[in-house]
């Protein structure tokens, strides 16, 4: 395993129960038949970002977690910045990405032959508005200057903000940059708000003791929210390894539920920060295992979660196609494991 980083229910009578378990049953081995138990040779490119969502990859890699579940290399590339990794998983550089619920959409309205293939995390307080303390509401953005990552969850998160609140981007200053950089800006005065996620929430407030969060996620649970999204190229290839994948991150969620302090430790480093510098944050983090997939993905997250992103990223002008959302699931093999 390499690391590299790059650029900045209603019940029915018994018997009808039985006869749908029985065809639950038979379309879990029809599934099953289809992916092999065992991986296939060869190495595997993950695209990820420094973002406490993605952290049980990290768990996974120091663990040796990739090599238990009978992978050969999986080389994970870090990004700094969503258009990067984006624009390597379009051009095929990577085999499979952790991104947005909302990227995944655009990029099946931009023709990329991409799956999703398990949830992995949902925000809640990890993706937020911070105020330097002069602005307490939405309703006072009116005319503000706001640092934020265009074309990103940050970008859902502020249209969505502003739509609740009877606005639009149009009422705001707009001062587009990495969100690596918004809490920065934020801090050293140049901006009255910025919108960001974790680490970088907690690393801000820390060092300025007057920012406040105004606006997160929890608003509408669910909005920001990522994947795992595979070429569908190395889906139909290298079936066995997608399989394997799941099985780490399963592997790894387990042991962070284990150990949760010991694998805090091990994500703060990867993202750059220290243990005692996001306490919290992770709190405001939800990871999904393999078996919640097995519901979320033709319930809450198929019929709820993926229609407010869309109706969110088509309002906020990164979603100018219409796409067929809940077709972008490949489930089969959250039911093979």
């Amino acid at each position: 395993m390499t690391i590299k980083t790059i650029g900045h229910t209603t019940r029915r009578q018994m018997m009808a129960g039985a006869a749908a378990l029985g065809v639950a049953s038979t379309f879990r081995s029809a599934f099953a038949q289809d992916i092999p138990a065992k991986p296939e040779a060869g190495a595997i490119k993950m695209g990820i970002e420094p973002w406490l969502g993605y952290g049980q990859w990290h768990v996974a890699a120091k663990k040796g977690l990739f090599k238990e579940q009978g992978l050969d290399s999986v080389e994970i590339v870090n990004f700094t910045t969503d258009a990067d990794l984006n624009a390597a998983l379009a051009s095929g550089q990577l085999d499979c990405g952790n991104i947005a619920t909302h990227t995944a959409m655009a990029f099946a309205a931009a023709g990329l032959p991409i799956k999703i293939v398990m949830l992995l995390d949902v925000s809640m307080t990890a993706d937020a508005m911070l105020s330097d303390g002069s602005i307490g509401s939405i309703a006072e953005l009116k005319g503000k200057q706001v640092a934020y990552e265009e074309g990103t969850t940050s970008d859902i998160l502020l249209n969505y903000a502003l739509a609740a609140n009877g606005m639009s981007i149009a009422d705001i200053q707009k001062v587009p940059m990495p969100a690596a950089d918004a809490g920065t800006a934020l801090i050293a005065g140049k901006v009255p708000v910025a919108v960001t996620y974790e680490p970088y929430l907690t690393l801000a407030m820390n060092q300025n003791k007057k920012a406040k969060m105004i606006y997160s996620a929890g608003a509408e649970p669910g909005l920001i929210s990522d994947v795992l999204v595979v070429n569908e190229k190395f889906l139909a290839e290298k079936p066995g390894q997608i399989l394997a994948l799941l099985k780490t991150w399963d592997a790894a969620l387990a042991a962070y539920k284990a150990d949760t302090a010991g694998s805090r430790a091990i994500i703060s480093e990867a993202v750059g920060a220290k243990p005692e510098e996001l306490a919290t944050a992770f709190d405001g983090v939800t990871y999904y295992s393999v078996a919640e997939n097995k519901t979320q993905l033709s319930g809450e997250y198929a019929k709820k979660v993926m229609p407010a992103v869309k109706d969110a990223a088509t309002k906020a002008g990164i979603l100018t196609k219409d796409v067929d959302a809940a077709g972008l699931i490949d489930p089969r093999f959250v039911a093979a494991v």
